[in-house]
């Protein structure tokens, strides 16, 4: 392989490029916008690819140039905001981020709800199709779940009564819920945050996935990571993300270029970033374990944690759903079943 001429100027043009995820020219470009660093493997090994692998179905044709880290401006509560008008083409983003904003969706957040990461995107896929006003603003090219929070803390947390006035970072607003439920003391923050408020001692402990342990070197701020001994999942809950275009820049593309987006859309990309998203938790957790401790809430622990939270965090969800005329036990319900139909599927697939 030859190498590139390296030209007085140009080293730095390329760096920036490459920084931005700057695609080379094409007919038609698009902006992507997030708020997650570079160095997040959510960028690296979905968005990129994901980005790349649209270019390439267009015929480099279509550009997607990503913006990583809020380069373009605004928090991540300002993102759904971006993509329904115009600012920017496209946002990978946390629905919980503007809570009330996706009232359905939301039922995939619930305490001990969550499954394995490629049977609730694939539900979530089919919860949306049945439910699709709740994204009418935009097109929707992918709504999926990362494979589920632990928590990272400080202390040692061998029992549920451990949890009482732990003081914990939290992504959105059904895990604060659940904080409080446990007996602690819920404080949002993005993850680009934690860190601070870890070494600083703001919070004795966080949600997260073990996915972002790497970046945000939650391994050298903690000691302890506690996940549940759960036939289900070993996680808390989990969060829901959506990969969101603006509706008019996609129907202003040519039915080729709509046609590249729509071939990395729906139900084949929700699995794909399932999968993608359980080979991340693996260099996290592995991190976690050689710098501390990795354990469970044993069982019994786990049953005392949900009859303290589960009951209070859906009543807490099915009042506020209801003041915008949706029935919360219904929407519970669906979500449940698809769930259980997709991981029946999907087990079914795996014993093959």
């Amino acid at each position: 392989m030859k190498h590139p001429i390296w030209l007085p100027g140009v080293g730095a043009l390329l760096a920036l490029a490459l920084a931005l995820q700057v695609s080379p020219a094409a007919d038609f470009r698009l902006k992507l916008h997030h708020t997650l660093p570079p160095v997040a493997p959510a960028h690296s090994t979905m968005l990129v690819p994901w980005a790349r692998q649209v270019e390439a179905d267009s015929g480099g044709r279509l550009a997607i140039d990503i913006y990583p880290a809020g380069q373009l401006g605004g928090q991540i509560p300002q993102l759904v905001d971006q993509a329904r008008d115009g600012v920017v083409d496209i946002v990978w983003t946390l629905t919980g981020a503007t809570p009330g904003r996706f009232p359905r969706i939301e039922v995939f957040e619930m305490p001990f709800l969550n499954a394995h990461p490629v049977a609730m995107n694939l539900a979530l896929y089919d919860f949306v199709q049945r439910h699709p006003e709740e994204f009418a603003e935009y097109k929707l090219i992918a709504s999926f779940v990362h494979t589920g929070q632990a928590l990272h803390t400080r202390v040692p947390v061998r029992r549920a009564a451990d949890l009482q006035g732990l003081k914990v970072r939290i992504p959105s607003r059904v895990s604060g819920w659940m904080v409080e439920a446990m007996g602690g003391v819920p404080l949002g923050a993005p993850i680009s945050k934690t860190p601070e408020l870890l070494s600083k001692g703001v919070v004795d402990g966080a949600f997260l996935p073990f996915e972002v342990v790497p970046a945000v070197k939650v391994d050298e701020l903690v000691d302890y990571h506690v996940t549940l001994d759960n036939p289900r999942s070993d996680r808390f809950n989990t969060q829901v993300f959506v990969i969101a275009m603006n509706l008019a820049a996609y129907e202003r593309l040519p039915p080729d270029m709509r046609a590249a987006i729509d071939r990395n859309a729906g139900e084949d990309t929700a699995r794909w970033l399932g999968q993608v998203w359980v080979d991340n938790e693996q260099p996290g957790y592995e991190l976690a374990a050689a710098s501390g401790e990795v354990s469970q809430l044993p069982p019994e622990e786990v049953q005392r944690l949900r009859d303290a939270v589960e009951a209070e965090v859906l009543a807490r969800w099915f009042e506020l759903v209801s003041r915008k005329g949706l029935d919360g036990p219904a929407l519970l319900a669906e979500a449940r079943a698809l769930i259980d139909a997709r991981l029946s599927a999907t087990e079914s697939v795996a014993a093959d």
